[in-house]
């Protein structure tokens, strides 16, 4: 079902791009001048395409030194290479999917262009497809060099849209239609935002549906997560392209650099916004770390809770802020060891009576507010020790997949694991939510893996 639902995604986009270079080949190119010139913006837009950044999913290969069963280890590096897409793309921050906004603005505005200097451009569905997967794929040659991540799955998806909002404007401006709209009210702008809002949803559901494919997600928190990702570098995206059509109408060629300075500069921001939250997760991380090298916790063990967690949130249906939240939750799950006189043998605070499961979870909730992690996370820690009717969700898998981990501990073979599962399902009268349950042994029947 994966396979095929990127098939159905790369099979059209390949077919429009045949069909736009052949036909363009065969019959020449209308108006060369503005065709080099949205080429190389585009080209230079994929040149400069953001090299992503993602946490590493709960999917990658276990490090060396972890017990069977457990999730892989949440890190911050560069996503790797991998034919067809990177499931990870999914886990990006709201905002940042796209990573090359300033080609995506040409590539929209030359499809919505329909003159150039007062004089028609009439260069048709065909070209415009043609321009955009020529210049795309020139683009993207220095974009690989640096080492940049899978580029397929985006690559189909610009095409696809790319084609849409051309198939829609072009033929009205060859047959005069929309210019006429435009003289005579309202109806041509609307026409256009309409356009652009039906360009973009097209996109997060072909985005969601190669999400969905690559990792096995859920289809609905994916979806989800890529249209609140629209009000962001989304509507800058389809704002410069309507802008860049309009003015290059006007001014010509000149409109082009003008128009899409600003942009350039939001791409500039929101680059250095990823660096900070970059920077952030690893601060997590290490703070992680401090309980293992104070000897309150077994080595690797938060990091194994956050990876498990993830997954466990994932198949719960859990959106991609609600994850990160979740995540650094996890990491942070056991914080409140550090305040403890005499530290909890091994690490493991399940079997501690509940005043003192509560006594720490409290201190950790307040270690993390100390160190600047958002609400949501220091509330999640703290309430590690309530009834879990109580708790928000993430802080029952949190809990949950905090129990398995020290089950598990020093456990070996499928059989420790199956008896780890069975005490919590024994326990889930008061300790442990039964549909959080079930989902940890769906993840952990898969590897580890959300799906």
């Amino acid at each position: 079902m994966s396979r095929r639902t990127a098939v159905w995604v790369h099979g059209p986009a390949a077919a429009l791009a045949c069909w736009g270079l052949g036909h363009t080949l065969w019959h020449g190119i209308t108006a060369p001048r503005t065709a080099l010139a949205f080429g190389a913006l585009i080209a230079v837009g994929e040149a400069v395409r953001r090299v992503p950044v993602h946490p590493v999913g709960p999917g990658s290969a276990p490090p060396h030194g972890r017990h069977p069963g457990a999730a892989a280890v949440p890190s911050m590096r560069r996503a790797p290479a991998r034919p067809g897409g990177s499931p990870r793309a999914a886990s990006a921050l709201p905002g940042l999917r796209e990573g090359a906004p300033l080609g995506a603005a040409g590539a929209l505005g030359y499809a919505l262009l329909g003159e150039a200097g007062g004089r028609p451009a009439a260069h048709g569905v065909p070209q415009t497809v043609a321009v955009v997967v020529a210049a795309g794929l020139v683009g993207l040659v220095p974009y690989l060099a640096r080492g940049g991540g899978p580029v397929l799955d985006p690559f189909a998806r610009r095409v696809l849209t790319v084609g849409f909002a051309a198939i829609c404007c072009q033929p009205l401006y060859g047959a005069g239609a929309l210019p006429a709209w435009a003289a005579a009210g309202p109806v041509g702008p609307l026409f256009l935002a309409v356009l652009l809002a039906l360009t973009a949803l097209c996109d997060a559901v072909l985005a969601a549906a190669l999400a969905r494919a690559r990792t096995g997600w859920p289809y609905g928190p994916l979806l989800r997560d890529e249209l609140r990702a629209l009000p962001g570098i989304g509507t800058a995206i389809c704002a410069t392209g309507v802008v860049i059509a309009l003015g290059v109408a006007v001014a010509g060629m000149w409109a082009l650099p003008v128009f899409c300075l600003p942009l350039l500069l939001t791409q500039i921001a929101l680059r250095r916004y990823a660096a900070v939250r970059a920077t952030y997760r690893q601060t997590i991380a290490s703070l992680a770390r401090a309980t293992e090298i104070a000897g309150c916790t077994p080595p690797g063990h938060a990091r194994r809770v956050a990876g498990l967690s993830r997954a466990v949130g994932r198949e719960l249906g859990l959106g991609g802020p609600d994850l990160d939240v979740l995540e650094h939750a996890a990491l942070m799950h056991d914080i409140g060891q550090l305040s403890l006189v005499d530290p909890v043998p091994d690490g493991a605070t399940a079997p501690l009576p509940p005043a003192e499961q509560r006594r720490i979870a409290l201190l950790g909730g307040a270690v993390a507010r100390q160190t600047g992690a958002p609400p949501e996370v220091a509330v999640i820690v703290e309430r590690q020790a309530d009834p879990y009717r109580e708790q928000p969700v993430t802080a029952r898998i949190v809990r949950t997949v905090n129990a398995y981990d020290d089950l598990v501990a020093g456990a070996a073979g499928p059989a420790g694991r199956l008896r780890a599962l069975e005490r919590l399902r024994l326990a889930t009268a008061r300790d442990h939510e039964p549909r959080v349950v079930e989902a940890l042994a769906r993840v952990l029947a898969r590897g580890g893996r959300a799906g």
